[in-house]
């Protein structure tokens, strides 16, 4: 019970605090306080329109961030077994890593369009976080245990499964955690540039035009919720794997 209690208090004073200033301010088109924008998101969830965008930006993010995991992953499995394919793919992470995503979301609109942006976007931001965290999980694993396998003859799916998943457990957890996050800014980022219809990053962008504060802070919780109900669902997934 203290537990819970040390967790929603500081989550209360701070909802307190917003409501406060936005109070003071007497202005919904600079601050919309938090009942404003409880009262905007119920209207929102009454509409189709509403859903539809979550579950359409959802899925278009999802599927860029399992498609940045699973070309991480492999890569970062190449990489290890491959000296020359590391250094050959280190310019190409560090550039993924440094070019800010507005550059690529721009030059990704003039060569696709902007339905399928926030996959492209959300896939980029996530290989070179998978990729650097596999490859030091990888570059970690005791060679002596690496030795025993060998000298043993333990299968190639007995060694992954018992020897390198266990050491790229701690480092899966990490690199999801920051990925899942990374996903939802950068997809959204995408969709507000990029303007795809029925999405949230459009009814960000509308919110923003009709200067609708507490609509804008109403897709903003949404966002931030749907992107931390998918990260504890990933952190319980790798938790029980074995």
């Amino acid at each position: 019970m203290k537990k819970v209690l040390r967790k929603v208090i500081p989550v209360i004073a701070w909802l307190l605090i917003w409501q406060l200033v936005a109070f003071i301010i007497h202005n919904k088109i600079l601050l919309a306080g938090p009942l404003e924008t409880l009262k905007v998101l119920i209207s929102l969830s009454q509409t189709s329109d509403f859903w539809e965008s979550i579950a359409e930006s959802s899925t278009r993010i999802l599927l860029g961030f399992f498609i940045g995991s699973v070309l991480g992953i492999a890569a970062a499995y190449l990489a290890y077994t491959n000296e020359v394919a590391r250094d050959f793919l280190k310019p190409f992470v560090v550039t993924l890593k440094s070019v800010p995503v507005a550059s690529f979301v721009i030059l990704l609109l003039i060569w696709f369009g902007s339905r399928n942006i926030s996959v492209i976007i959300c896939a980029m931001v996530v290989f070179p976080i998978l990729y650097l965290s596999t490859l030091e999980g990888f570059l970690s694993t005791d060679v002596k245990m690496l030795e025993m396998a060998q000298v043993f003859r333990m299968p190639r799916l007995r060694t992954v499964r018992y020897i390198f998943l266990p050491q790229l457990k701690p480092f899966f957890q990490s690199a999801f955690k920051l990925a899942i996050g990374m996903s939802f800014k950068s997809g959204i980022a995408a969709e507000v540039i990029g303007q795809p219809l029925h999405t949230m990053g459009n009814g960000l962008y509308l919110a923003k035009v009709y200067l609708e504060t507490g609509e804008l802070f109403a897709w903003t919780i949404v966002i931030v919720l749907i992107s931390f109900i998918c990260e504890k669902i990933l952190a319980l997934a790798i938790g029980r794997a074995k």
